[in-house]
């Protein structure tokens, strides 16, 4: 395996004692039970508390599975925000999970706004260093009480669980959400996909700002609701990298 890396891309051991991927559909209330495998919108989420600006996009690549895939059931009691008081649901989690994820960013070409932070080797370093240091925010695992840690490593290395099995299925999942920022429209629709884990990886497709594109290649999707991309200004609702780094 060749020691030089992309430019723009990372690896990282993500950890965690629970784990809930879940299907959005699913999180209006009752019971909850968790994909056996991460999200790609979840993964994504964790790479956006590592580091994120809005003038980059992070592309998941790959999920390496370390450890085996073990589910918990605790009950729980969820807040009824109709009434008072609480109910009592049963949630199945992932219990005691390590993943290798591979992932890349690149510019946001639908923030034209922020071309002149289309700087290289700026973003790339202070993401490594945010790596390194667990993340610039907290890391969650699907979800808020799904607490994670992130660390250095080399995707690849080490033993996994999955290694030797050639091909497990997982039918048709949730994949991401398809924001305004991303692709340019007025709407926000749902992703999803056919996973698929081979010999303990999973290759993530990169999904495009072409709905119907993404569509024809296999990922279909599904319109939400309408929505607006916030609009950001270098130097204004931005903090300045400068300060930011000076507080770390």
């Amino acid at each position: 395996m060749s020691s030089i890396k992309p430019k723009n891309s990372i690896e990282f051991l993500l950890t965690g004692r629970n784990a809930l991927f879940t299907d959005p559909i699913t999180r209006i209330g009752g019971e909850k039970t968790s994909y056996h495998l991460p999200t790609y919108e979840a993964l994504k989420g964790v790479c956006k508390s590592i580091y994120w600006k809005p003038s980059i996009i992070w592309v998941v690549d790959k999920v390496r599975i370390i450890n085996p895939i073990r589910t918990q059931t605790k009950g729980m009691k969820p807040i009824r925000y109709h009434k008072d008081g609480n109910d009592l649901a049963y949630y199945t989690y992932l219990h005691d999970v390590a993943y290798q994820v591979q992932a890349h960013f690149e510019w946001n070409l639908h923030r034209p706004e922020l071309e002149a932070d289309r700087i290289d080797g700026k973003h790339y370093s202070i993401a490594k260093r945010m790596v390194d240091k667990g993340g610039r925010q907290d890391i969650f695992l699907g979800t808020r009480e799904c607490q994670g840690y992130v660390e250095p490593c080399e995707f690849g290395s080490g033993k996994g669980a999955y290694d030797d099995i050639d091909e497990l299925g997982y039918g048709l999942m949730f994949h991401s959400f398809a924001y305004p920022d991303e692709t340019g429209l007025d709407e926000l629709h749902s992703r999803f996909w056919h996973a698929v884990m081979r010999f303990g990886v999973i290759e993530l497709p990169k999904p495009t700002d072409d709905l119907q594109a993404d569509a024809r290649n296999g990922m279909p999707n599904r319109f939400v609701r309408a929505m607006s991309a916030k609009t950001f200004e270098l130097e204004s609702n931005v903090e300045p990298v400068s300060q930011t780094e000076a507080s770390l």
